[in-house]
């Protein structure tokens, strides 16, 4: 076990225009959206039409791909001779999902103006044997065979040597990339990539298959009569790729990730891929949400280099149409990611060991090699271990099979990861003098040295991490949790509210959920199976979470954890934070994935955080009536909303006065009963031509404003004409009901029942519990 710790803080509780509000809860079918609105503030998303556009892609306004500008033009001007010459074509892809889905992207798109086979071929390097980018070998044999233009995707940037190689070779190049740019622009037809835009600029977060993508596009309308296929059949290739690939979705990016998704859970039902239609039949998903990717199918695709090197078929695995021949890769691919999973489990425990005789307290940068690793799993074992031990990390393998060049120049390579936004790329390139090959970006990178470079390459690299940053172990992760909840709040309505802000990417994580004083029991560990059934080393834990807001737990897991890392019991309670999902596996269920935990705060701990902070006084539900003091003020009437609760608290806050919880709750009849009474209440008014006032109705029938409006709707729906203004209602005569008048009622009935449960719940819950959730923008652990 590790001795990092990370540091937790919450973010506050922000009071939101009401247009805000309003907009957000428009797109909320069983919930008023206020976490969701919370979030989205949060994360920079202040006016209406940027909120509109990342909620809904049809409101969003994607840029031409002539964007590019000149480069563009120049890239369509070339494969127009290409087409008019007939010449000979090639892709050069990489062998990550965001590469095999690019090259699979100018594969069917480039195919529509191109012979596949015959015109256009692509070309993916071996992970093994040749790694990323271009190569000279590579290039030599493409020239053998005829090639004169290669288009590249999500690689060539910086392959400097290797383009003028080629160029001497007579063969044209177009980059379609979005890594690291050359200080100088290279000698190509067109380089396309996203970093020569600005950071705030749509397009600068495209991954490789997105930029892949954009040609296409511009061929498609550049040409407008040749294509015959769809462009948008591309869209589930394009949100793979995107989503694999962790770029930040904003912008261009994602919308394209939510048009591709939609395209990708029609492949269940309307089948066009079936490679991909059996990957997600292989890892039980539906192709709906964006971890139907990033946990289902991009680790499959990636799976299948890291294990065999060559990666080939992972394209016929994406295009191909032969439903027998699709359903075998697919079947290689589930037993190449499940041998994936066993590898980074074992190797793991190796580094781990290895760690065990390092001085963490003098490493900057933790560097490890060993012959024995298998280098398509390093880069992931890499990211676990800058994680969990707070350094970025640089694993290599040595083994000679893979490594020996024609000069017997001996070389480790691997992979390394970065924390604390430390740019890794800048880090690694500072020791260029005592490496092969280097790539890559400021969170991960590849690279290569000779083996006797090892020892000077780990104490340069820790030096030059101490003189810019002064000491890694001054440093601390922050965990931060978006919302805090308790138990009873988790499932169906709250997932749908969160789900607004899917798909979910860097700069837009999955939001991370804070329960205090939790406990868990039902404790179990589980190993995972493979596609035949066999046990594979890869632990995770099911449990049961509780709190006192509930009677019956929550359930969870905790993945490449043992349960005896978990306390038990209601007596050793936590804090826990926590990610809530939809688990398709079986019958499907709403369950939480726990991130970490740690002991609850005392209660001298806690009660040195309420500085600035009002007392609540609990009067619910009492007989007698109290006496308050002028300087409490009171709540009356029980909410219905967290959001109403928060604004209170605020006000008091702001007044220096504590807040007195002066309100019961009565069992009401069945909401079916209220919807009687209204319809009672409507005749008799039509019937008399007598007026009500909102409040009068509101306090009869026990209505928020919500419900009172969609009560009104559902009048309106059944034939009550209804007139209205600020204070007052009246209805005139009774028309026609409407044939979807159903609709309404069942909205106004599920959100009667809805306040219902939440009046119960706030007359209920332990005035501790509740004052802990109010206080929570305040805590920063």
């Amino acid at each position: 076990m590790n001795t990092f710790q990370s540091q937790w803080q919450v973010l506050p509780i922000v009071s939101l225009p009401s247009w805000f509000v309003d907009i957000v809860n428009s797109y909320c079918a069983d919930s008023q959206g206020i976490y969701a609105a919370q979030l989205l503030w949060h994360r920079g998303i202040q006016t209406p039409e940027k909120l509109k556009g990342f909620l809904d892609p049809n409101d969003y306004h994607p840029l031409s791909p002539f964007e590019f500008g000149y480069e563009m033009k120049l890239a369509t001007q070339r494969l127009e001779v290409a087409i008019n010459h007939q010449e000979k074509v090639t892709i050069w892809g990489d062998f990550d999902a965001d590469g095999i889905t690019a090259t699979s992207v100018l594969w069917e798109g480039l195919g529509q103006f191109f012979i596949p086979h015959l015109q256009l071929n692509y070309y993916i390097p071996n992970r093994a044997k040749e790694s990323h980018g271009l190569n000279l070998p590579g290039l030599k044999k493409l020239a053998e065979e005829g090639t004169q233009l290669i288009v590249t995707c999500d690689t060539g940037s910086t392959n400097i040597e290797e383009i003028n190689y080629a160029n001497s070779l007579g063969i044209d190049i177009i980059i379609t990339d979005h890594h690291t740019l050359p200080d100088d622009r290279p000698d190509v037809v067109s380089i396309i990539n996203p970093r020569y835009f600005s950071e705030d600029h749509p397009l600068f977060s495209l991954s490789g298959v997105a930029v892949a993508y954009k040609l296409v596009e511009a061929l498609y309308l550049t040409f407008p009569d040749i294509a015959e296929s769809p462009l948008e059949n591309l869209l589930d290739l394009v949100a793979i790729g995107l989503i694999a690939d962790l770029v930040e979705l904003k912008g261009d990016c994602r919308y394209l990730a939510q048009k591709g998704l939609k395209k990708l859970q029609q492949q269940l039902k309307n089948t066009t891929r079936p490679g991909v239609a059996h990957l997600l039949n292989l890892c039980k998903r539906n192709g709906d949400r964006p971890t139907d990717i990033s946990f289902g199918i991009g680790p499959r695709i990636n799976a299948i280099s890291r294990i065999q090197g060559d990666a080939h078929f992972a394209v016929e695995l994406l295009t191909s149409k032969d439903e027998k021949r699709c359903k075998e890769l697919a079947f290689d691919t589930e037993l190449a990611n499940t041998r994936r999973k066993s590898l980074q489990k074992d190797i793991k425990k190796n580094v781990e060991k290895k760690l065990q005789m390092v001085d963490l307290s003098t490493t900057q940068v933790i560097v490890l090699e060993d012959p024995q690793w298998q280098s398509g799993v390093l880069g992931l074992v890499a990211g676990q271990i800058a994680q969990e031990y707070g350094r970025p990390t640089i694993l290599l393998t040595t083994s000679e099979t893979e490594n020996m060049r024609e000069n017997d120049l001996k070389l480790a390579r691997g992979s390394a990861r970065s924390v604390y936004n430390i740019d890794l790329y800048k880090l690694v390139a500072s020791q260029r003098d005592l490496l092969d090959r280097f790539g890559g970006h400021p969170f991960a990178a590849g690279l290569s040295l000779p083996v006797e470079n090892l020892s000077l390459f780990r104490e340069s690299i820790n030096r030059k991490l101490r003189q810019d940053i002064i000491d890694v172990n001054t440093l601390s992760s922050t965990i931060k949790a978006d919302l805090v909840v308790t138990v009873s709040q988790l499932g169906q309505s709250l997932f749908r509210e969160l789900k607004l802000l899917e798909p979910y990417g860097m700069g837009n994580p999955v939001p991370r959920l804070l329960i205090q004083n939790c406990w868990f029991e039902s404790l179990g560990n589980q190993n995972i199976r493979d596609a035949k059934n066999n046990k594979i080393k890869y632990i995770k834990t099911k449990f049961n979470i509780y709190d006192r807001s509930v009677d019956q737990g929550f359930p969870g897991i905790w993945w490449e954890h043992y349960q005896e890392e978990l306390p038990q019991g209601e007596d050793k309670r936590c804090d826990a934070i926590v990610e809530l999902d939809y688990n398709t596996y079986g019958k499907g269920r709403y369950e939480v994935r726990l991130i970490e935990v740690r002991e609850s705060l005392s209660t001298e701990d806690y009660q040195s955080l309420q500085t600035n902070q009002i007392t609540l006084i609990d009067y619910r539900n009492q007989t007698e009536s109290k006496e308050i003091n002028l300087e409490v003020e009171t709540l009356n009437s029980c909410p219905v909303s967290w959001n109403e609760l928060y604004k209170q608290y605020q006000k008091s806050i702001n007044n220096k006065h504590n807040l007195a919880l002066n309100y019961s709750y009565k069992e009401q009849c069945d909401p079916s009963e209220i919807i009687k009474q209204l319809i009672g209440i409507a005749k008799y008014i039509n019937r008399t031509q007598k007026t009500i006032t909102k409040e009068q109705l509101k306090e009869k029938l026990l209505l928020s404003d919500r419900t009172l409006k969609l009560g009104l709707d559902f009048l309106g729906k059944i034939g009550f004409l209804i007139s209205e203004d600020q204070e007052t209602i009246q209805i005139k005569n009774i028309t026609h009901q409407s044939e979807n008048y159903h609709l309404s009622q069942k909205q106004f009935l599920d959100t009667l029942k809805e306040e219902h449960f939440k009046r119960k719940y706030f007359t209920q819950i332990p005035v501790e519990t509740l004052q802990k959730l109010l206080m929570y923008e305040s805590l920063n652990y």
